[in-house]
């Protein structure tokens, strides 16, 4: 259970690691909830009201500065799993002194299911998310109808859902599940958004880069 002692516990003891190695500056920009099934408080995690968006498996949190730098009048939230990289987006954004940006150790899915208020984010970002490329391992990909609706619940009205990866079926998959539900519409305006550590080894490899861009919309009744 995800709320259980032992859970707890060992979530405790693996932040106080992680933490250790980390100088005070770069701690206070992991935001730590105080509970795991109350709703974010945005104005609070970053000490201001401002449009909200959201880098989901932000990894090492280069899209995420770059995001904020560029995007000064918006905050940016990375959610991230992972201890170390978790640590890596702490420094980052530390060190080049960025108020608009923090980052929340968690499953992405679970934190846009349990944690986000309806209509409080204006644009999420999922990219290069896992493909699980095996056939048996479908069932784990994040995206599925229940996210989808989570994120569209989630999202302001007119919000935005920024896709990418370099996985051809997967992207395909995406596709498929988005035409199947009418609560989202395919965007063709054009944006320049800054690359990925997993984009630019993807393009330096010849890989294609499949991406779409989402706007929600009030489903046909």
């Amino acid at each position: 259970m995800v709320d259980s002692r032992a859970a707890r516990l060992e979530t405790r003891l693996l932040d106080m690691r992680g933490r250790a190695k980390l100088h005070k500056n770069e701690v206070a920009v992991e935001h730590v909830p105080k509970s795991l099934t109350g709703a974010l408080e945005f104005d609070r995690i970053f000490s201001r009201l401002a449009p909200v968006e959201i880098d989901l498996g932000c990894g090492d949190g280069t899209f995420l500065t770059a995001m904020a730098q560029e995007n000064p009048a918006h905050n940016f939230l990375g959610i991230e799993r992972l201890l170390g990289r978790v640590r890596s987006v702490c420094r980052k954004v530390a060190r080049l002194d960025l108020k608009n940006a923090r980052v929340l150790r968690m499953e992405s899915s679970y934190a846009v299911t349990n944690l986000l208020p309806a209509g409080s984010v204006t644009a999420f970002h999922l990219l290069f998310p896992d493909p699980w490329p095996k056939r048996r391992h479908h069932r784990r990909r994040a995206f599925n109808h229940e996210f989808l609706f989570s994120i569209h619940r989630a999202l302001i009205a007119g919000g935005l859902f920024h896709v990418a990866t370099d996985h051809t079926d997967y992207f395909q998959q995406i596709e498929k599940v988005i035409a199947e539900i009418d609560i989202f519409a395919i965007s063709r305006e054009q944006n320049n958004f800054p690359s990925t550590t997993f984009e630019q080894k993807f393009t330096a490899g010849g890989l294609s880069i499949h991406r779409l861009l989402l706007r929600k919309v009030s489903p046909v009744k």
